[in-house]
């Protein structure tokens, strides 16, 4: 099959890329076929920022800027959009763009290998918030560069800067020439007849699935991207679901809300953050934002990692999924989706389509907890939640999530019926935490001993208790970058 020409706007100008291969990254694309060797690759993985620049799409009226890494995103994922790289922040005369300039005033560079990512971010953050009368607090500014690692450990001064470029001279984006051109190439001919397979409607999508079952199917590509710089796999055909307008899209309905295989995490999480305000912090641990920028819940759910941190949420608040085929569709609970490590039911036609999340209900206690060596950006060594009600004192609803002890994400069933039904004390607790340990049989790896998980999850119900009980000190949720400075 002929690979399709890459098309995108960059600097104001049409870009034109042919015979680019299916599995080609946009790192490589930069630095290898355009020169842009700004952008740095530091980790190959989406870990630590360096690849980091910002694509532009169309939103409506509007544009929605998402700074991603460009290390584990495949090039032909960015047809149709606007891309900047550092190299194109800098205007015509030399003068710098605010991003740039606040990190020269704020000397927040060090060795410099990172500072083009850092840079990066901080232009998506001044686009969706300072061009938007926004300010940027300090909270929000540790949240949003928790996808870019310094190594230098110079993370005050780059902090500083995010709240600097506020004060500086404003650039803007002409965002009305960018709309005329993003328009004219969304328009363009969209004929299929290639090695990277975007279909924009869900029926062209099931269409290319079932004809091309062969196939490499990717929703953002943050774990595929891995197989492709770590593993050196190769991929002679890509389906790409995240072109599919209906999968795209988050809709509410009086008893759950359907979101869309397509829809990006950052998304994804806004929605159950805005009927769960509890899962704030929750989302922002889960990888950086270029990760959550670039990935989908779709993807993640697919994926099927036992270490996969939106898992244990779903299955503790009984979302189900939708599989579908041109056959027709079917409809069952997350947890039995997995048959096993990175296994599921998906036929070679079939692609996950919808996560259909339950909404609250009355007297919903809820806690999201992520066990991991490092706070920010890291993987899961253990990840633990709890749904429960109470009626009267005593458990009328739970269900339980739980990621890292087993094989798959997983409910524990043992834990819920130790729960079901009787007074909520502390001794119930006590007991729920023996079930988890004893109904999971984790293993040791780097991240973790099989006894230290097997601990932590108990230990874990023991601090859902004593939060049930109104005590709020023990999580780190509750400090403020502030109170240290």
């Amino acid at each position: 099959m002929e690979s399709k020409t890459i098309r995108f706007i960059r600097g104001g100008e049409l870009v034109s890329l042919g015979n680019v291969p299916p599995d080609r990254t946009l790192l490589e694309v930069l630095r290898e076929d355009l020169s842009r060797t700004g952008t740095k690759e530091g980790c190959g993985e989406g870990d630590c920022g360096a690849c980091t620049v910002v694509l532009g799409e169309l939103e409506g009226e509007g544009i929605r800027y998402r700074a991603i890494n460009s290390c584990i995103r495949l090039a032909h994922s960015i047809d149709g959009m606007a891309l900047w790289t550092v190299e194109d922040l800098v205007a015509d005369d030399g003068t710098l763009h605010p991003a740039q300039e606040a990190m020269v005033q704020c000397h927040g560079s060090q060795c410099g290998f990172c500072t083009p990512g850092f840079v990066m971010s901080l232009f998506g953050m001044y686009q969706n918030h300072v061009c938007r009368g926004e300010g940027i607090s300090r909270e929000l500014a540790q949240e949003e560069l928790s996808g870019n690692l310094c190594r230098c450990t110079g993370y005050r001064p780059i902090l500083d800067a995010a709240q600097k470029m506020a004060q500086l001279p404003a650039v803007r984006v002409d965002e009305s020439a960018l709309r005329t051109q993003l328009k004219r190439l969304a328009a363009a001919s969209t004929a299929q007849a290639w090695s990277y397979l975007a279909p924009k409607t869900l029926p062209a999508l099931l269409l290319a699935r079932a004809t091309h079952p062969d196939a490499q199917l990717v929703a953002g590509c943050t774990d595929v991207g891995l197989w492709v710089t770590k593993m050196h796999m190769r991929f002679g055909k890509v389906l790409d679901v995240t072109a599919t307008q209906e999968l795209r899209r988050i809709e509410p309905y009086d008893n759950h809300i359907a979101i869309g295989a397509a829809v990006t995490l950052t998304d994804a999480f806004d929605a159950l953050v805005s009927e769960r305000p509890q899962l704030k912090s929750f989302a922002n641990r889960f990888a950086g934002l270029p990760t959550r920028n670039s990935g989908t819940l779709g993807g993640n759910v697919a994926n099927g990692s036992p270490i996969g941190d939106s898992m244990p949420l779903l299955i503790a608040l009984d979302a189900h999924v939708v599989l579908m085929s041109t056959r027709g569709h079917r409809e069952m609970p997350l947890e039995d989706f997995y048959t096993g490590y990175r296994k599921n039911v998906l036929a070679p036609d079939e692609v996950l389509a919808w996560i259909k999340v339950p909404r609250p209900s009355p007297g919903e206690f809820l806690r999201a907890y992520k066990i991991s060596k490092r706070y920010d950006d890291d993987i899961s060594a253990v990840c633990l939640v709890v749904n429960m009600t109470l009626e009267g004192g005593s458990v009328t609803r739970v269900s339980i999530g739980a990621g890292g002890v087993a094989a798959t994400p997983a409910r524990a069933p043992r834990a819920e019926s130790a729960l079901r039904g009787k007074p909520w004390t502390a001794d119930a607790a006590q007991q729920a935490a023996d079930a988890l340990r004893a109904e999971f049989q984790p293993i040791s790896d780097m991240r973790a001993s099989a006894a230290y998980r097997s601990q932590v999850l108990g230990n874990l119900m023991q601090r859902f208790w004593l939060e049930s009980q109104g005590l709020a000190q023990i999580n780190l949720e509750n400090f403020k970058l502030q109170e240290a400075a």
